[in-house]
Order: C-alpha cells, then sequence, then structure tokens
C-alpha cells in the first residue's frame, strides 16, 4: 500500500506483471524438457527478461540441476545430447559409396552435428567424428 501511495505521490503508475513460464517441479541436469514441465506464473518485467517460453524450451535439455518456480533462460539449457561420454557409439566411416560400421565407445558427448571423440572397441583406435544421431557418430574417410 505504501508503494502504490509513494508511486501516487511520484505521479508513475506502477509496472503491471507479465506472465511467463516457470518451472512446475524441480529438473534434473540432463533432463529433456517438455511442455508440461511448465506453468505460467506473474512476475515482473525486469525479472521476465530473458525468459524463455515453453514452446523454446521444449526438448532442449537442463544443462543443470533446476529448481521449481524459476524461470528458464537460455544459459540453463543445451541441445539434447545424443552420444554421451562413455556410452557405447556406431561408428560409421564414410568415403563415397562405401559405408563401413564399427561399435565404439564415445570419449566425449555432444548434440546433433557436433564433434566427438570416440575410440573402436575391435583396434582401440581413437577417431573424430560428427554426431548424426542417437548413439550414432560418422566419421568422413579422405
Amino acid at each position: 500500500m505504501a508503494m502504490l501511495l509513494a508511486l501516487a505521490l511520484l505521479g508513475t503508475d506502477p509496472v503491471e506483471d507479465v506472465q511467463v513460464a516457470v518451472l512446475a517441479h524441480p529438473i534434473e541436469k540432463g533432463t529433456r524438457l517438455d511442455r508440461s514441465d511448465f506453468e505460467s506464473e506473474a512476475r515482473a518485467p525486469a525479472a521476465a527478461r530473458g525468459a524463455l517460453s515453453a514452446d523454446d524450451a521444449s526438448g532442449m535439455e537442463a544443462a543443470r540441476n533446476l529448481t521449481a518456480g524459476n524461470i528458464v533462460r537460455r544459459s540453463d539449457l543445451m541441445k539434447p545430447q545424443l552420444v554421451r561420454r562413455g556410452e557405447p557409439v556406431t561408428i560409421r566411416i564414410v568415403s563415397g559409396a562405401l559405408v563401413i560400421t564399427a561399435s565404439g565407445r564415445a570419449l566425449n558427448g555432444g548434440g546433433q552435428g557436433e564433434m566427438v571423440r570416440v575410440v573402436t572397441n575391435t583396434t582401440n583406435r581413437t577417431l573424430d567424428g560428427t554426431i548424426e544421431g542417437s548413439g550414432t557418430v560418422r566419421i568422413a574417410a579422405p
């Protein structure tokens, strides 16, 4: 009440809150977000600056643990990890029309189109490739 009185005396209208998407429950690091993870709340415009909508955040993964009621910003999220460190991968070595597949293990993780280092299970050779899909890495032969 005192705040409204002070604003009225100064001739300034109070700033209206805006509806923003906030997390409905805690989210663990690495969890893929969905629209159902969000609810709408009224927040001050300054606090809502940089907030992502539920649609923009859907399909992305949490880069760190996130608490319920928080506004989600771009820095809180990352591309979905299609390959994770230490997990088995299918290695596709491609040279023109020739495609050779081998099994291996990822030495680091990443999302679609990102570079990743893998080691083959049969020869223990380390290769650098591009993540094509879930658990699949493409090595372009010269």
